[in-house]
């Protein structure tokens, strides 16, 4: 018979105190967040504060003996924060005025978006011998429209869900396809290009019967097929599929808001001294310190003890932030250090010479554990001579070709899309054809894997990449 009862038991568990999160949440933050981190802070405590020129620490006279350890732990810390400041900032130091101006000038010229809604709506106002009940209508569907600008519902669902006769909705969407974006208020791909082409004058065209008849025939290729039931040559279909491959499939994207329209570069790859070196991104990011008036605060001897208890408590978070986005730049810095030393001959040649890079490998070197390069690399970004690239781009995978080089994944893909670039469009390589041609390139995979990175690279296979003009 089982006891019931009241049982100690003792075991082991990882906790990870409020310090130690905010440690790890400044180390994983893009640039971008950290600002938002960093002002949030600077709100809820108010020992911390932007440092100025006019700034020192020096001034102060503490008479207790913990505050004057306390104070001069601060001094040594805004020495250490202002000579990491000193040398981030060293090479940007010769910029020009005229270079800041232009720099000013481009971030003041920055304006907000029009929305799709807004462009509607502005041309709906502009519209002639619309009454009231039409304008509500129209602002109803322009409500509906998702982010490639078709209608979300289709009219009868609207129809029954507003009690609005379906006539009035069908008057309301004719007016709204005739505004720009052309194809817009479409309940589907089909009428947004029929819309297209009915304002180009091309309803009687060959075109407008595919678009119409055979849509689903097209995004397959099966113009052989189509062109049989058609009674026309495959080349007049080919022709007309390439025309409607012009017209635009969501008429609204332009007015689409991407959530990564701006990247800001962490590091900034600059070559001096002929040798590539990383140099952190500090424009942004600003320079913190522990506010003087509370320094002399905690130094003055008729502060009570409850005063000093709470200045210590806020200078001690200050403090450990302070360090906190300090060692995160160091890591940072390092990791990109380790980066750029394996990978001269990218920076040197581009894509194609990048090389397998681990995780691992680069802890190894700073002397950190693996996962704090991946929180490290999370969201962080390059700037090179070929481009702004995600830390992460250089970590993968490899293979090595018959010459015993350690060749990445990213190259790998990079040589398959080189190949297809050039194939002839009558007749595209397959992914056996690519395989052999890599074979001879002394890169050695699997057709899988081709067809696996193919897929990757949003690359459809050769059946669709044919061209029959």
């Amino acid at each position: 018979m089982s006891q019931q009862g009241l049982f100690q038991t003792q075991t082991q568990k990882l906790a990870i105190g409020p310090q130690m999160q905010q440690s790890l949440q400044i180390l994983q933050a893009p640039t971008l967040e950290l600002r938002q981190i960093i002002q949030q802070e600077i709100e809820i405590n108010p020992v911390l504060e932007v440092e100025t020129p006019e700034v020192s620490l020096e001034d102060a006279v503490p008479d207790d003996p913990d505050d004057h350890d306390d104070i001069a732990e601060l001094s040594q810390l805004d020495e250490e924060w202002r000579d990491y400041w000193a040398q981030s900032r060293a090479n940007t130091a010769s910029r020009t005025s005229d270079e800041q101006e232009r720099r000013q000038f481009m971030m003041d010229s920055i304006v907000a978006p029009t929305t799709l809604q807004e462009h509607l709506v502005s041309q709906l106002r502009t519209a002639d011998n619309v009454d009231a009940g039409l304008a509500a209508n129209v602002e109803l569907l322009i409500g509906s429209l998702d982010d490639s600008g078709f209608l979300s519902s289709s009219l009868e669902d609207i129809c029954y869900q507003q009690a609005i006769p379906l006539d009035d909705l069908e008057a309301a969407k004719k007016l709204l396809q005739s505004f720009d974006p052309v194809g817009v208020g479409a309940e589907n791909l089909r009428e947004c290009l029929l819309i297209q082409m009915e304002r180009l004058g091309k309803k009687q065209s060959l075109a407008y019967r595919l678009v119409e008849q055979y849509l689903d025939d097209l995004a397959h290729k099966r113009y052989p097929i189509v062109a049989r039931r058609l009674g026309v040559p495959v080349e007049q279909v080919s022709r007309a599929a390439d025309f409607i491959g012009t017209l635009d499939p969501r008429p609204a994207q332009r007015f689409a808001v991407s959530s990564n329209s701006y990247v800001t570069p962490d590091v900034v790859v600059e070559k001096q001294g002929g040798q590539w070196v990383p140099v952190m991104n500090q424009a942004d990011l600003p320079q913190l310190r522990i506010s003087n008036a509370y320094k002399d605060l905690l130094g003055q001897a008729d502060s009570s003890g409850e005063v000093r208890n709470y200045i210590r408590d806020k200078i001690r978070g200050g403090k450990f932030l302070i360090r906190s986005i300090h060692q995160r730049q160091q890591t940072i810095h390092r990791i990109a250090s380790e980066i750029i030393a394996h990978q001269q001959e990218f920076l040197d040649q581009g894509p194609s010479m990048l090389r397998p890079l681990n995780m691992a490998t680069v802890a190894e070197a700073v002397g950190v554990h693996e996962t704090t390069v991946s929180r490290a690399i999370s969201g962080k970004f390059i700037a090179t001579p070929h481009g702004v690239f995600e830390l992460k781009f250089f970590f993968s995978h490899g293979i090595k070709t018959e010459s015993g080089e350690d060749l990445s994944n990213n190259s790998v893909k990079n040589a398959i899309g080189e190949l297809i670039k050039a194939e002839p469009k009558q007749k595209p390589l397959s992914d056996d054809k690519l395989t052999k041609l890599l074979d001879e390139q002394g890169i050695k995979v699997a057709r899988r894997t081709v067809a696996k990175y193919r897929e990757a690279m949003g690359i459809l296979p050769s059946h669709l990449r044919k061209s029959y003009s």
